[in-house]
């Protein structure tokens, strides 16, 4: 399977070979959306939290004698049964989200999202994403020409992948809406599915065979 390899002046100056395993894997909807839910269940930090009666403030001493008085016995202000007591059953923020997925589902999730994109179209290969500076401007000019965009236009939707020595892409892609750029080695399924456009380094793509496939 070969790809036309492009620069950032949107001009074609090669190909190369995408490794079949990884861009022409089978298109498994069930698995991906296993995957992703997963992905985002363990990224999930649960906030909800009710306090119990041992967290509330108040109530360290009996409010009144266990017998003699008439009333109810009671042992503390903050029970539950008392206004401003603790919460007997709420929520609470120790509850874990996380799923299990093993690493080869994960692995197939990806290269069927990565191959189902290089179907559609929404992949694009480049021969580099080198910066004369890590300046937003420069590559908000370079992407807005690449992706044919309006003038008024300012959601970019397009996934950057790169390797980590590329800091000027990185620094410059922060301030940009719906644009993100990844190391080629933390590509994710829901970032590809999260992106329209998916625009890789020529050098990335040795990069993810070796490190999902390896």
């Amino acid at each position: 399977m070969n790809a036309d390899v492009y620069n950032l002046k949107n001009e074609k100056v090669g190909t190369v070979e995408l490794p079949e395993s990884v861009f022409g894997a089978r298109w498994n909807p069930v698995l991906i959306k296993q995957v992703l839910e997963a992905q985002q269940a363990n990224a999930r930090d649960p906030w909800a939290h009710a306090k119990d009666r041992s967290e509330v403030r108040g109530g360290g001493r009996k409010p009144w004698r266990q017998k003699g008085t008439g009333r109810a016995r009671h042992g503390s202000i903050r029970s539950p049964l008392w206004v401003g007591g603790g919460k007997a059953h709420g929520p609470r923020k120790e509850r874990d989200y996380s799923q299990k997925v093993n690493k080869k589902m994960k692995h197939s999730a990806l290269f069927s999202a990565l191959s189902r994109k290089m179907k559609d179209g929404e992949v694009k290969v480049f021969e580099n994403f080198a910066l004369s500076a890590p300046k937003t401007k420069i590559l908000a000019s370079v992407l807005a020409a690449l992706l044919n965009m309006k003038k008024t236009a300012k959601r970019y939707d397009v996934l950057l992948v790169e390797n980590a020595a590329n800091k000027n892409l990185f620094r410059a892609s922060s301030n940009l809406q719906k644009a993100k750029a990844v190391d080629a080695a933390s590509l994710n399924v829901l970032d590809v599915l999260n992106y329209k456009n998916l625009f890789l380094d020529k050098e990335a793509i040795a990069l993810i065979e070796k490190h999902y496939k390896g």
